[in-house]
Parts: C-alpha cells; structure tokens; sequence
C-alpha cells in the first residue's frame, strides 16, 4: 500500500490471538479526506499571500483552515475509533 492517507485510515482487528482482518477504508473516504488536505494547504497559501502582499491578517481565512483542519482530523480520528 503506498498511499499514505489510505493507509492511515486503514483498520486492523484482531479476531483471535495471533488472526487479524484489515478493513480497507472507502475510496469516498478517502477522497475527502484528499480534498479536505488540498483544501487546507490552499487556505494556508491565501493566508500567507495575504500576509505577505497586503500586510494583514485575514480572518475569515484563519476560520475557514482551522475548520477544514478540524473536520479532516476528525474524520481520521473518527475512523480509527
């Protein structure tokens, strides 16, 4: 599995001693979880374009990446539950 995000979101459980089964995230899941990552990095760019070009803090963009933050991390966390 080389995809990283696909294999942070993959659980495994143990069955018996020594037996697990792996389940394999959804590619839906998976995909918004990619898109909410490019969504962040993005915001994070605007934030630091904005800083650097117009020399003030915008936020409205701060609130809009620490919300796309905190719904990737708790779709990762809420699938490892």
């Amino acid at each position: 599995m080389v995809d990283p995000i696909k294999r942070a979101l993959t659980r495994q459980r143990r069955i018996e001693r020594g037996h697990f089964v792996v389940e394999q995230p959804d590619d839906t899941l998976v995909y918004v979880v990619k898109f909410g990552i490019a969504m962040a990095a993005c915001l994070a760019a605007v934030e630091v374009a904005s800083m650097a070009f117009l020399h003030v803090w915008n936020g409205e963009v701060f609130s809009a990446l620490s919300a796309v933050s905190g719904i990737v991390l708790g779709v990762v966390i809420g699938r490892k539950a």
